[in-house]
């Protein structure tokens, strides 16, 4: 296909080659520069062929078009990102970072997204897999040599191995909740009594005349809004109509509105005007009551008529006490905590799902070895841990089981039949160890949810058909029913 876009020329891979774009007739439109990325030594895994051309738009909508002339077609949204994850190019946070890269708007955004880009978020779950493979082997090792009275998984080793990945795993689940201001951003109402200098306030923070501004209270009728970055955090500001009684019905219903952009808002920045005296305590109740909410104190380059030391004090005409207001409002998200993390936090809602998953089995885990349940059922937790987090970078992990399958298991269908048991097990009510449902019945019902997961997986419909798991699975039930 590229040796009709553009006149005789040799390709070489990893070579950008200068050559002339033409049409049908052969007749030159532009000079690009053509790179051939060979496979699989590109960013898909497949052969790639990019054609840099001049930034014209009649230019570009030409190459475009000549391209699918010739058999090619328009990608769909994300298409050559999902080739590249298909092709095991990159993992699910990776690809998820692409998006987040393009969608960036703020330069700390970008710089996050890069870091995933590379492959943060598999580097960091990486030690955490393995220690838990690790602590599933060495409950399997311990299983094996059961039958030999050898202990190699006492409770004290357990609990040695499975409390640091727990915090760990715990950790990272929480720091989700800065994730999400850097990827989603906040919204910050700016509320306050008419001329208090809010919509002043409002245009020194995004740092632009958005907001009108005269001397006359009620000026600000509707909702104002802009988007400007505070530390790397996207905040939109929201300008509000100035709160108070008595106005006509036009400023009602701005009021009203302003009303509910606090409760909407993540964050109120109560604007005071410090030249008026006494502190306007209804309208900080009032944001008190909706959520988190910051006061400060305007106007500061007037003789103030009430200090109050407690609040921050700006001046919105001279640019006095804008960053300290800046570093307050970050702080009052909790943006301090950034400097812990380090870029080792997630931003994506899918990843902490699972990750909060992968912690639910931990502790069900935890709480298995205080009870003193037995290994096998124990292994169903861990297993249950170990999907999710597989499910987080889209790559498998082979289970324990299937490792050792060559050893212990007579064919490739008792060896997928176990994978179904590990499986179906992490949704098991089984490991969920609640009160009032004895080992016994534990037993049955893991062993009843094997034999569906089995009839779905192969098709066999006899309800009363013996388990098809073997090998070393049945003498794990087998040592189970007798300790049960």
């Amino acid at each position: 296909m590229a040796s009709k876009l553009l006149r005789a020329v040799e390709l070489a891979p990893r070579t950008a080659t200068l050559a002339e774009l033409v049409d049908a007739g052969e007749a030159a439109v532009d000079q690009v520069v053509a790179t051939w990325f060979q496979a699989p030594r590109s960013y898909t895994g497949e052969d790639v062929v990019e054609i840099s051309c001049h930034g014209a738009p009649v230019i570009l909508r030409f190459c475009v078009e000549r391209a699918c002339e010739c058999g090619a077609r328009l990608a769909e949204p994300g298409e050559f990102t999902l080739r590249a994850f298909i092709n095991g190019r990159i993992d699910l946070p990776q690809a998820e970072a692409v998006r987040d890269l393009i969608d960036a708007t703020t330069l700390y955004q970008a710089r996050v997204a890069a870091r995933q880009v590379e492959g943060s978020v598999a580097r960091r779950l990486a030690p955490l897999k393995a220690q838990l493979v690790e602590l599933i082997a060495l409950l399997e090792a311990g299983i094996d040599f059961a039958e030999d009275d050898v202990s190699v998984a006492p409770d004290a080793e357990l609990r040695r191995r499975l409390d640091p990945l727990l915090q760990s795993v715990d950790s990272l689940t929480a720091s989700f909740r800065y994730g999400r201001l850097v990827h989603d951003g906040i919204t910050l109402a700016i509320v306050g009594r008419p001329n208090a200098g809010k919509s002043s306030l409002f245009n020194r923070l995004v740092e632009q005349d958005r907001a009108i501004v005269t001397d006359i209270p009620g000026t600000t009728r509707d909702l104002v809004s802009e988007t400007a970055s505070i530390g790397g955090i996207p905040v939109r500001f929201v300008d509000t109509a100035g709160i108070r009684d008595g106005a006509d019905r036009v400023e009602t219903l701005g009021i009203e509105r302003s009303l509910r952009a606090m409760a909407d808002a993540d964050l109120t920045l109560v604007v005071l005007d410090a030249s008026v005296a006494g502190e306007d305590t209804s309208l900080i109740d009032k944001a008190r009551a909706q959520g988190r909410f910051l006061a400060v104190l305007n106007k500061c380059d007037l003789p103030v008529a009430a200090p109050s030391p407690d609040l921050p004090r700006v001046s919105a005409q001279t640019g006095e006490g804008i960053p300290a207001l800046r570093t307050a409002i970050l702080d009052a998200i909790g943006h301090a905590s950034a400097n812990e993390h380090e870029f080792n936090f997630i931003t994506s809602l899918r990843q902490e799902r699972l990750l909060s998953e992968c912690l639910g089995a931990l502790r069900a885990a935890s709480a298995a070895i205080d009870e003193r349940i037995p290994h096998e059922m124990l292994l169903l937790d861990l297993y249950g841990a170990l999907h999710p987090l597989d499910a987080i970078t889209g790559k498998t992990t082979r289970t324990i089981f299937s490792i050792a399958s060559s050893r212990h298991f007579a064919s490739a269908n008792d060896r997928r039949s176990l994978d179904n048991f590990a499986r179906i097990g992490m949704h098991h009510p089984v490991t969920r160890h609640r009160a009032g449902v004895d080992r016994v019945e534990r037993f049955r019902l893991a062993r009843g949810r094997m034999r569906a997961g089995h009839r779905r997986q192969t098709g066999f419909g006899i309800p009363n058909a013996p388990c098809p798991v073997v090998g070393r699975t049945s003498r794990i039930f087998r040592s189970l029913e007798r300790e049960l």
